[in-house]
């Protein structure tokens, strides 16, 4: 029988059983929480930050986020602005007043947010697109200036 002790199972990876374990500046130890309502959405944003090595957390909406921040701390937030309970926009300053150094990523179909002060305190703002490659560069900027 094979030795894997220096190997650990990646759910996240489902091309291969069985991975290296990986030192803290890959990008794969970088967990993001992702917060959004809409499931297709949150599947489609998580497969694909998943395809670029990153651990996906996923919550529906702001208190779930909040709980999921409490549980099990994130090196960054990508958050919805619409959402039911509780608003991302009320979730950010949450957030903000909580963990001062957690970047947050404000996500959201409705450009005209970006004139509310209140997402001036959000490290980057991105409009939904078909094109993620605006928030994938975006996270990837921020969780560089982290590490």
């Amino acid at each position: 029988m094979q030795d894997y002790s220096d190997k650990v199972l990646d759910p996240a990876l489902e091309s291969c059983l069985v991975q290296p374990l990986l030192t803290q500046t890959d990008c794969s130890t970088r967990k993001i929480l992702l917060v959004e309502n809409e499931e297709d959405q949150c599947l489609l944003y998580e497969q694909e930050l998943r395809e670029e090595g990153y651990r996906v957390l996923c919550a529906r909406n702001g208190k779930e986020a909040l709980k999921c921040l409490e549980e099990s701390p994130c090196d960054l937030v990508i958050l919805d602005i619409r959402m039911p309970e509780m608003d991302g926009i009320e979730v950010l300053g949450k957030i903000i007043s909580r963990y001062k150094k957690m970047p947050v990523i404000l996500h959201t179909a409705y450009a005209h947010y970006q004139g509310d002060f209140m997402t001036w305190l959000a490290d980057a703002f991105v409009v939904k697109s078909y094109d993620l490659s605006v928030l994938k560069k975006a996270v990837k900027e921020l969780l560089g200036k982290k590490g």
